[in-house]
Formats: C-alpha cells, structure tokens, sequence
C-alpha cells in the first residue's frame, strides 16, 4: 500500500507544528478529519488542508513531499512507521521520539533528536546546534536510539546525552559531547574547540586528533581495545560507515578530569593530538 503523502503546496506562511502528523496519532482518521488539524503556530492558524495536497494511503508509512525550514517537530513522539521528509526539516525534528524511523532528505534545525528514546533518525543534510541535546530546563538529553547526521552538525552536539549513539560524517562544531552521561558520539570530518568539556562518562570517537582538548584529559596510550573493534563493526552493520573508524588500538584520552572524569576520546593511534 502506499505511503500517506502530504504534498507542500507552497512555502508556508508561518511555521508548523507537524508533531500531530505521525502513525500512531493518525490511525484510524478519515482524510478529512486530517485535513482539518490545526499545524501553525502564528496567529494565521493553518489547517493541514491550507498547506498539503493529502493523497491518503498507509498510516504507517508516512511522506512529506517538500520540505521547508518552517516544518518544526517532525514525527515528535513517534513510536512505529515511518515518516520521510523530501527536503528540509525545521526544530526539534524526532523530538522523544520511541520507535520508528525518520529520514530527512535535507537539513534540519536545532535539537533534533532531543530527548530521543529509540528508533532511527537519518539525515542526509546537515543539522544545527543541539544535536541530540535537551531543551532550556530539562536535565538530559537523548535517552537512546539511533541518530545518523550525513552532512555537518552545530555546536553542543549530544550535549548531556545519556544513552544511545550519535554519528556525525562531515564535521561537528565547538563543544561536541560537552556534558555526556553516557552514550556514545562518533564524528568524521573533525571537530570544533574543546570536545568533551565537562563529560562525566559515554564515549566520543574521532577518525581523527581532536583540536584544543581540555587540559582536564589525561593521555592513556594506545592499548588493544575490543570496544573499538565492536563498534566498528556496528557502524558497519548499521550502514553508517564503510570503513572502520578506530582501527584495534585507537589512542585514547580519559576524562573529563574536571567532573566524574569516566569518560573516553578515541582516535586512530596515526593522529597527532593537536
């Protein structure tokens, strides 16, 4: 069966609200009923049917042809389906969500994945600041999942994150893993100043030296690592990389000695730490 298809039909005149657009809260809705939730968010209080030409199919398998940085909260909350965005994505896309995959075929805007529980989040375009990070006045950020960046990511990427995986394939900017729990952050294509500030445990994973480290980061060598050899093979299975990241003996850095101190950077041992 077909994917039920939401059809742009031109640049919104305010942004959206699509939080409400997702399988599990539209299961079982008449097209028309669809039609008439309300998505903006400015006073002009568009209707799905002000915005999308719908071609009714599957619920589960869900389409945004077209997409627009305006187009905020894709697939908040989602639980199973899938959702595709052909184009870009605004704030907070995959926000909490539990399950289900989201792909974005272009950019999206600030703290997607935030507070992220499960499934698959896939991005082939590049992310804005807080990837995976936690709202003004929430403790933690992403609680685990999958969260696959193809293009660059902005400052505090996985800022606070406690569970899950991050990766990032063309470059992370300043802070990148700044304050983790836990979890584990994969970058390629470098970082921006002081990765890892303030990290009490998790892992970041570099295919290269990070730049202006925290003097707070005690070297450990380049011992045998299985972990490295665990994930490598991971980000292959799961499609992220094709070739391994960390080799059998990365480098590694402990800390951040300025907190908890139990957290890891690990990159290839032929990096020279800059």
């Amino acid at each position: 069966m077909k994917a039920l298809t939401f059809t742009l039909l031109a640049e919104p005149p305010e942004r959206l609200d699509l939080s409400p657009l997702t399988p599990e809260r539209l299961a079982g809705m008449e097209r028309r009923e669809i039609e008439k939730i309300s998505v903006g968010l400015s006073k002009l209080g568009s209707k799905v049917g002000d915005v999308f030409r719908l071609s009714d199919g599957d619920r589960q398998n869900i389409v945004f042809e077209g997409g627009s940085a305006r187009f905020d909260r894709v697939a908040e909350g989602m639980q199973a389906g899938s959702v595709r965005v052909v184009g870009d994505a605004g704030a907070q896309a995959g926000r909490a969500m539990r399950g289900g995959a989201l792909a974005v075929e272009g950019d999206v805007g600030p703290h997607a994945g935030s507070g992220m529980r499960g499934g698959r989040i896939e991005i082939k375009g590049g992310a804005g600041d807080h990837l995976g990070a936690p709202l003004a006045g929430e403790l933690a950020g992403m609680n685990g999942g999958l969260l696959i960046v193809r293009g660059r990511a902005g400052a505090f990427a996985a800022d606070r994150m406690r569970r899950g995986l991050i990766a990032v394939l063309k470059g992370a900017g300043d802070h990148a893993g700044c304050r983790m729990i836990a979890g584990t952050l994969v970058v390629a294509g470098g970082t921006g100043r002081m990765p890892g500030t303030l990290m009490r445990r998790g892992s970041i994973l570099l295919d290269r030296a990070p730049q202006n480290l925290s003097p707070s980061f005690v070297e450990c060598g380049a011992p045998d690592n299985a972990f490295a050899a665990v994930i490598d093979r991971y980000l292959a299975a799961e499609r992220v990389l094709k070739r391994p990241l960390l080799g059998t003996a990365p480098r590694r850095y402990g800390g951040d000695n300025a907190v908890l101190g139990l957290g890891e950077i690990l990159f290839p041992q032929a990096s020279g730490l800059a």
